[in-house]
């Protein structure tokens, strides 16, 4: 397995890799794909956290960490990560997620935070991101709003997080 920064001539692939995904997820609201083509066109995306696994030269796996505030620093967030239902269960968003923090420490950042599994994120080191000092703008099972410390010596942050407006929440 390969994992590269997205492309332009990726887009169309990602669009069919990203709606696959979350048609058969129990937690989706059906406009991920949507996402991402409006996550790409705003002020808050990271081209080199935008990212692809391909086997066999096939693209199999999207993720997307995108640029949001805790107070007055910048963090990540983590959404959406996609992999071909045919090809979930064998490590690749877990690779995605891995090489998605080591980008995201070399640029700077020291959290990353997602809306999501409690039973899968906490795999890759996610905990409740109010043990973090964040907390989500919207009512949440605190068990399904985590952050992960990306760098141990990124300074404490404390506050509501705020996301790119294509997210869509106030």
């Amino acid at each position: 397995m390969d994992i590269r920064q997205e492309r332009i001539e990726d887009y169309n692939l990602i669009y069919t890799v990203v709606k696959a995904a979350f048609d058969s997820a129990e937690h989706a609201d059906g406009n991920e794909q949507e996402l991402v083509t409006a996550l790409r066109k705003g002020e808050n995306y990271i081209p080199q956290l935008a990212l692809v696994a391909e086997e066999k030269g096939e693209i199999v796996g999207h993720i997307m960490f995108t640029k949001a505030r805790v107070g007055e620093t910048d963090v990540l967030a983590l959404a959406p990560l996609s992999v071909l239902p045919e090809y979930q269960r064998k490590g690749i968003g877990t690779a995605l997620i891995k090489e998605g923090h080591k980008i995201a420490k070399d640029l700077g950042y020291g959290y990353s935070v997602v809306l999501g599994s409690d039973t899968y994120y906490p795999r890759v080191g996610y905990v409740p991101a109010d043990t973090l000092g964040i907390f989500p703008p919207f009512e949440i099972p605190r068990e399904n709003f985590m952050a992960y410390k990306i760098n141990e010596k990124s300074p404490d942050v404390t506050g509501v997080i705020t996301y790119a407006k294509e997210f869509g929440i106030e």
